[in-house]
């Protein structure tokens, strides 16, 4: 699949953009957020695949258990939020529902990054509420969108 998995979805300015929204919301929080594209899952079930990139992505290797996954499957027109034990146990229940309603709103619309851009934002919300800042916090993993 390689680096044209994404080929005609996101530009290089809008990709920008959603790495910049990354690095804002980590700003404020120990928790990491990553966008990871890729093709298809290649016939396995997206919630499956989304585990085995956020495993891949070393996104389970967190302090606190608190890294969220935005896992799109292009060409399958379908995508998962994920996120790690830490998180899910302080959300609100319907948290990842709304959020994926939210990106929905915009991908119906052909507004993939923007999409983006506004479900990371409201994972950051939750990350920065729940799991603040401190001056012990390090970047633990890459702000860059991945792709397969």
């Amino acid at each position: 699949m390689g680096q044209d998995a994404d080929k005609g979805f996101l530009t290089k300015k809008e990709e920008k953009e959603i790495v910049d929204a990354i690095r804002k919301s980590e700003q404020k929080t120990s928790g990491e957020i990553r966008v990871h594209l890729e093709r298809s899952t290649g016939g396995t079930d997206i919630f499956e695949r989304a585990m085995e990139v956020f495993h891949m992505l070393k996104m389970d290797n967190t302090k606190q258990d608190n890294g969220v996954l935005i896992y799109v499957a292009v060409e399958d027109r379908n995508f998962v939020i994920y996120g790690d034990k830490g998180i899910n146990d302080v959300v609100a229940d319907d948290f990842w529902e709304s959020t994926k309603e939210l990106i929905v709103s915009h991908f119906k619309n052909g507004h993939f990054k923007d999409g983006l851009v506004e479900g990371v934002l409201k994972a950051g919300e939750q990350l920065q509420k729940h799991f603040p800042w401190n001056k012990d916090d390090t970047n633990e993993l890459s702000d860059q969108i991945s792709k397969a």
